[in-house]
Parts: structure tokens; sequence; C-alpha cells
């Protein structure tokens, strides 16, 4: 199907794909066994300047956009979700300073991100603050032209291997989500560590681990926009990286699918290749049809961010929402394709139900996504019945 792609997409669109296929599938089975992060990966990935392509020009990238951020995880996923959720998570790390960073924060953070030379990662989830961002309790403490940081982080992508951390935490603690501020920390600051390094599922390959804060001192200059607004900057920031979790979501169903189509047919069965029974016609040509849905679907929310238009909360969520789904229907589907085999991890594509499963997950479950659109679709719904 076209999707009307300029030729600096189709460009970077084949660039991912080449990278993905030269140089991540030969290596794809080990990262996942050994659940090692793909550093030579990630080196080819930013020596071809795909890291520039989430940036502004103006502070190393090219222009900023989330449809081309899209178009590269989607291309990595087809072949390893976690090396592809490593690229975006530097992305969605960096998102809180370009959405509200003062110029100084974006000219010292941003180039170093661009280049690829430095990771990003973002830091919003806690063990009791998950989908409930208000319940969080690491805490910042003003004391002169200081914030001291205290408490800590789960979950985070890219935690340990980034140098750059956006992170969400109390200034005052009465005041729930309104008492949340965002601060840039940088690795090696005196009080930052790490803990624990999650042993996962799927994407295997990215890094999931957990940041500790005990009295790390940041500088006053490093607090994101104004003292209460982070949760605000953490939802807007959301709402413009759930499109690349839809884009991951899409490139793991895409390239299940292909692996399926492909033993289809080779697979004989009854005379002839699987492929020729309408049983399997129809499993098929479900999942293609579902993937085009999905992908139209995430094109073009990821379009609309980039074309400025301000809430886009309920089309993030349901790309996001819609996209994970399909994604965990067709990995299944596509074992199911390959029968017996297919259950065994001498065929890849065992790991493509381990890697969808995190993408109704991460980035507000499923549930959550459909709460945001219901909340949406009532409060557009009251706004055209005021008329």
């Amino acid at each position: 199907m076209d999707y009307f792609l300029t030729d600096e997409e189709q460009r970077l669109k084949q660039v991912a794909r080449d990278i993905a296929e030269k140089d991540l599938l030969p290596v794809r089975d080990k990262l996942d066994r050994e659940s090692e992060f793909p550093h030579e990966i990630m080196k080819i990935i930013a020596e071809a300047g795909l890291p520039r392509v989430y940036v502004p020009s103006e502070y190393g990238g090219t222009n900023g956009s989330i449809f081309e951020l899209c178009l590269i995880t989607e291309e990595l996923s087809r072949i390893d979700g976690g090396t592809a959720v490593s690229y975006a998570a530097s992305a969605l790390g960096s998102l809180p300073i370009m959405i509200s960073g003062s110029e100084e924060q974006k000219k010292k953070y941003l180039p170093d991100i661009a280049s690829g030379e430095k990771y990003c990662a973002f830091g919003l989830t806690e063990s009791d603050a998950g989908s409930d961002a208000g319940r969080m309790r690491t805490v910042a403490v003003k004391k002169g032209d200081e914030y001291i940081l205290t408490g800590s982080k789960i979950f985070c992508t890219n935690g340990q291997v980034a140098d750059t951390y956006t992170i969400f935490a109390k200034t005052d603690p009465e005041k729930g989500s309104r008492g949340i501020s965002a601060f840039i920390v940088e690795k090696g600051w005196e009080g930052f560590s790490f803990g624990k390094i999650e042993d996962k599922l799927g994407i295997r390959s990215s890094i999931q681990a957990e940041l500790i804060f005990e009295d790390c001192r940041v500088p006053a200059r490093n607090l994101i926009g104004r003292e209460g607004a982070g949760f605000v900057v953490a939802m807007k920031t959301l709402d413009k990286s759930r499109p690349g979790i839809g884009a991951q979501a899409l490139g793991i169903a895409q390239g299940a699918f292909e692996l399926a189509a492909e033993y289809a047919q080779k697979r004989e069965q009854f005379g002839g290749p699987i492929s020729a029974l309408q049983a399997i016609q129809f499993i098929l040509a479900d999942m293609a049809t579902q993937i085009e849905a999905a992908r139209g679907l995430v094109y073009q929310t990821a379009r609309m961010i980039d074309r400025g238009i301000r809430n886009v909360s309920k089309e993030s969520a349901m790309c996001k929402l819609f996209a994970s789904d399909v994604a965990m229907k067709v990995t299944v589907d596509a074992v199911q394709v390959f029968g017996g085999y297919g259950y065994m991890r001498d065929y890849p594509v065992e790991k493509y139900i381990r890697d969808a499963k995190i993408t109704q997950i991460y980035e507000g479950t499923n549930q959550v996504q459909r709460l945001v659109i219901a909340t949406n679709l009532v409060r557009e719904l009251a706004i055209k019945g005021g008329k």
C-alpha cells in the first residue's frame, strides 16, 4: 500500500531496513539469548544519522519528525523489538527537554543525543506509581541553587547505558500530580546509582534498570519548565511518544507475518503447501488486514503531531492501543501457522510473541489507553452538545 512517502522518508526507511537485515539479524538470537544491549548496532544506527530525525535542526538534528522516528522504529522492530525500543527510548527521554526545556538546556543536551554519541532515558515509573503517577514517592527538595533528589525509579529503558535522564519527582508532595516537577539528571552525579537490571520475557536486547537517588544534588538550572509542571510535561511527552510504541508493535507484527507467510509457502501437508489451505489463507488475510489498519492509524497520528496539531491525546492512545493489540494477535496467529515448530526456540517466531506483549503494557497499559480515549470522547461530545 502506498503511503505517499517522500524521497527522504523512503531513504530513511531503506537505511533502517538495511541495518536491521544486514547488521542486526545475524546477532539477534545472541542478543535475545544473553539479554545483551546492542552497543555495536546502536553505533551503526548513530553513524547512519538515524537519531537526528527526532531532534530539531537547530540542535543538531534534522527536522524533529515523529513520523520519521516511527518509520525507523517500525523497520528495526521487524527484526528485533528490543533494539528498536533502545533507539526510540532515547527520543522519549529527550522529548521533555524539547517540549519544555530552556534554550540553555536544549543547546547543552540535544546535540549529543542527536549525534547518537549519548543516550537519553525517561524516569517516571516507580514500584507504587505505575499508571497512577500521582502516587510517586521520589521527592526533590530545593536548597539554595540546587534540588536534593531522593527516591527511585523502576523499569527505566536505557537505564544504566544512558548518559542523560529526565526524572520526575515531587517538589510539593501535598499537591499530588500537581506537585510533580521534571529534572535533567546526568549519569555519574554523586548520589545517583543503579539497582536491579530486569530479566524480562521479551525485548531482551534492551535494558530496563532501577534508578536510585540518595541525596542527589541537581542544579536548579536543570529544572525543566517550572515547579509543578512535571505531570503536564510527562503527559505531553507521552502524547508524542505513544505512536512510537505503535510503530514498534507494527514492526513486530509485520516481521511475524512475513515469517508466517514464508513458512506457509514452504511447509507441505495434505499434498501441497499449507498456503493453499483455506484455513491458513484466512489467517494470513486477517493478519495482513489488521497490520495495514494499524499502519494507517500510526502513520496518520504521527503526521498529525508533525503538523503541530495540539490535542492528539485521543489519537495517540488509539494508535498505541490498536497497534499493540494487533501485534499480540498477529504474533499468536503466526505461531499457529508454524504449528508445533512455532513453539520451539529453534524458530524465531516465538520471540515475536514475547516482544509483542510489552507493547500492551508500557507507556500506559491498554486499559489506560481506553480510559484516555473515552475521556476525550466524552469531552468532545459535551462540547458538541453545548453548541
